[in-house]
């Protein structure tokens, strides 16, 4: 139910100017980023201002990423020290580095106190030990000293993620006073929604949820109102395993202990969001074999990251020619063996690749048990065998229509559903054994399912050819 407060002030405004409002929400628009690029194409730098002072950074951020390097250039040079820093965070770590090169490294450093202490330690992470010493000095002693903090911590670790401006309050506070410190305090720029209860020693005993404290009565103390069971979050838990928790229990914010079991701060929702997105987008490109790269990733850096991977699919590539070279004279009399073999491979190695892909995201979502592990096998193994069953009937019907010869279209169909049983069997147990071995599968597996299956494929197919047909 939606309890809303009686108005009673006539609204003037009309539909056509809420729904300006309402749209400007969203600011960066075709028509509006059309008229940046405008602006800067005529040099009108006062227009320039006036049309990015109401975006969102986020919406800035957006639109710096999608400029060319000269323009960017053009346009955070002529910013300056009107550069906003709120926009920094939202930017790519590449696009933000050539940012960072373009300002003044004082207007950078002074530019960095005005974010939260986890968005100061993102970029921090980023810059060498010269810019690091000259950014630390620019902050004040108290944010410095938490900073430092943070980046002592491992990486990737909650410690470096958590926020550290927080409201912490002790137990026997009532709600008045709580809702007064609230309101003396210099808190007006700070986002928060739970208030965190601590003992002397300064060790979680509970939390309070903002909605919940301002629809108690004053007069009660906060012992009486705070949540007490806690899923605090230890410092050096990885950040993966942070938004899993998040994601299993349906948190919005949470507290960070230290090893004494102190708290140190807080994580939210937003910041798991980008753990999230950043995960994803790593586990994506491992299974294509790319490393972290974007757009603006250099052609040397790109190459480094690509190169390395098409080097291991040359030599599995060179492992099935070696098999297929063994029936060199088999393929000699009988041509159309030559013509097949990349349905049988093709056929496999997707196959093989769809099961890797559903096992790799269980992994990764903490789903497999031993016995949903075996559950997930022998489902795959029955669509394996169906899959095999299907296509190797359409397979052997092709053949024959193709060539007219019966006995080539029942050694296609059956290395067939050889290779499609393999596939779901080792699409399986290639990313198990991965993690047992220490090796992420999302990097590993499809390499090792292509090898499998392109070399049992051809193996079955044309060792059966050999066998028969000859």
């Amino acid at each position: 139910m939606v309890k809303t407060a009686d108005s009673s002030q006539p609204h003037e405004e009309n539909t056509d100017s809420r729904a300006h409002q309402v749209a400007s929400m969203y600011g960066l628009t075709p028509k509006v980023e059309a008229a940046l690029h405008e602006a800067i194409n005529l040099e009108q730098w006062q227009r320039l201002r006036m049309l990015m002072d109401p975006l969102h950074p986020a919406d800035k951020a957006d639109f710096l990423e999608r400029i060319s390097a000269e323009d960017l250039r053009v346009l955070v040079t002529q910013l300056g020290s009107d550069f906003d820093a709120e926009i920094l965070p939202y930017l790519h770590e590449e696009v933000r580095e050539d940012v960072r090169d373009l300002l003044d490294p004082g207007v950078f450093a002074a530019s960095l106190p005005e974010l939260d202490s986890d968005d100061v330690v993102t970029i921090a992470e980023e810059l060498e030990p010269e810019q690091l010493d000259e950014v630390l000095s620019a902050l004040p002693d108290q944010e410095r000293v938490l900073v430092e903090q943070s980046l002592a911590y491992p990486e990737d670790s909650a410690g470096r993620m958590m926020q550290r401006e927080m409201v912490v309050v002790p137990p026997f506070w009532t709600v008045g006073q709580t809702i007064d410190f609230l309101r003396s305090s210099d808190l007006d720029r700070e986002e928060f929604y739970l208030i965190m209860v601590t003992d002397v020693s300064g060790h979680p005993v509970g939390e309070v949820r903002l909605n919940k404290l301002l629809c108690t009565q004053r007069p009660r103390r906060i012992s009486e109102i705070m949540e007490t069971e806690l899923r605090s979050i230890p410092v050096t838990m990885d950040q993966e395993e942070v938004a899993l928790l998040f994601r299993r229990y349906g948190m919005v914010t949470t507290g960070v202990i230290d090893a004494e079991g102190r708290l140190v701060g807080i994580i939210t929702l937003d910041d798991i969001i980008d753990v999230i997105d950043e995960e994803a987008e790593e586990d994506l490109m491992a299974l294509a074999g790319v490393s972290d790269a974007s757009i603006r990733t250099s052609v040397l850096e790109t190459l480094q990251g690509r190169a390395p991977w098409l080097f291991v699919n040359l030599i599995t590539a060179v492992i099935a020619s070696v098999v297929i070279g063994f029936f060199e004279s088999t393929i000699e009399k009988i041509v159309a063996l030559a013509v097949l073999m990349p349905i049988v491979a093709s056929m496999g190695g997707n196959a093989g690749t769809q099961t890797v892909t559903v096992a790799v995201r269980a992994i990764a979502m903490r789903e497999f048990s031993p016995k949903v592990a075996v559950a997930f096998g022998l489902r795959e193994l029955y669509v394996g065998i169906a899959n095999g069953v299907v296509f190797a009937v359409v397979t052997a019907g092709l053949s024959y229509v193709w060539f007219g010869d019966a006995q080539i279209a029942l050694v296609l169909g059956f290395a067939m559903l050889v290779n499609m049983v393999v596939a779901a069997i080792s699409g399986t147990l290639i990313p198990l054994a991965l993690v047992k071995t220490g090796v992420d599968p999302a990097v590993a597996s499809s390499v090792f399912i292509t090898t499998i299956t392109d070399v049992i494929g051809f193996l079955v197919f044309l060792g059966l050819a050999a066998l028969y047909l000859l």
